[in-house]
């Protein structure tokens, strides 16, 4: 098999590059080559590499400044995904389309599941849930993963700043008043691969629509912290104190779910469960070791 991703430098993006082998082949692209805001790009990407899947993992995340910079957030987000939908649709492809609890408003007490009303809360939110409308119009063999909290060895993410932070510092204040579930990214592109599989098979209605994939468990940022500095001590690796504060002591210009908590059962029934997210902790500070420079 073999899937066209976009957005090569994102986290998902480079952990599907990883998994590349004899049966998977993975092609990603970005910019220029392959630009979500020009149609025509992706479909000489399509053209030129023939893949049997398309998988959306590019997306605008800068989730504060996109408060301020909406037309850009949902030309990626909206117009970009639909675009390469569409572009695959064209080709006779199915899309695999990444997104997130950010299109609820977190203010449930449970679990989101599927079928919840959406009501996200800032530009970031709005652009990704319009992003699904436009992925499901345009290709209507489309799986859309909604995912939340993604961290791993690749770029910029919670996990490295609270790394990076405890070297110079004994006490980090953390928000403690946000639920979710940390999700690595590895696992992440694992769960793409088996919903893309399932996806190229004859009549796999039951791979198409709406599916919530996080790493199984819950906590907020502050545990998240711990559970990294823990882990992280345990190896002689930076640690510090964390400090729970609240959502209101750390105002930021976009607001978050206070509860981004997401029900996988629907995803674990059809595609098969992703792992506790404290695993993904204990394999990304070995991956961070691994390539650290002697």
């Amino acid at each position: 098999m073999r899937l066209l991703v976009t957005g090569r430098e994102g986290q998902v993006a480079q952990a599907l590059l990883a998994l590349a082998s004899d049966e998977l082949d993975v092609v990603a692209l970005g910019r220029p080559e392959l630009d979500l805001t020009d149609r025509a790009t992706i479909e000489r990407a399509i053209a030129a590499h023939r893949p049997d899947v398309v998988v959306n993992a590019a997306a605008y995340t800068a989730v504060d400044k996109a408060e301020s910079d909406e037309a850009a957030a949902f030309a990626v987000n909206r117009d970009g995904a639909g675009h390469a939908a569409a572009a695959a649709a064209a080709a006779g492809l199915p899309i695999v389309h990444l997104s997130t609890d950010y299109v609820f408003p977190g203010d449930k007490d449970g679990r989101y599941r599927e079928d919840d009303a959406t009501g996200p809360q800032g530009v970031y939110g709005r652009s990704k849930l319009a992003g699904e409308a436009a992925v499901a119009s345009a290709n209507p063999r489309h799986a859309i993963l909604r995912t939340a909290w993604v961290y791993g060895a690749y770029g910029n993410n919670f996990l490295k700043t609270m790394l990076r932070l405890a070297e110079t510092r004994d006490v980090l204040r953390v928000v403690a008043d946000q639920l979710g579930t940390p999700t690595y990214a590895p696992d992440i592109a694992e769960g793409v691969v088996r919903v893309a599989r399932r996806l190229r098979e004859p009549g796999a209605s039951d791979a198409t629509g709406v599916f919530h994939m996080v790493c199984e468990g819950e906590t907020n940022w502050a545990g998240f912290a711990g559970e990294i500095f823990a882990v992280s001590a345990l190896d002689g690796g930076p640690s510090a104190l964390v400090e729970p504060i609240t959502t209101a002591e750390y105002p930021t210009p976009a607001k978050r779910p206070a509860n981004s908590r997401l029900d996988t059962t629907l995803f674990g029934d059809r595609f098969g469960a992703l792992p506790d997210w404290r695993s993904g902790v204990v394999r990304c500070l070995a991956a961070l070791k691994a390539n650290a420079p002697a």
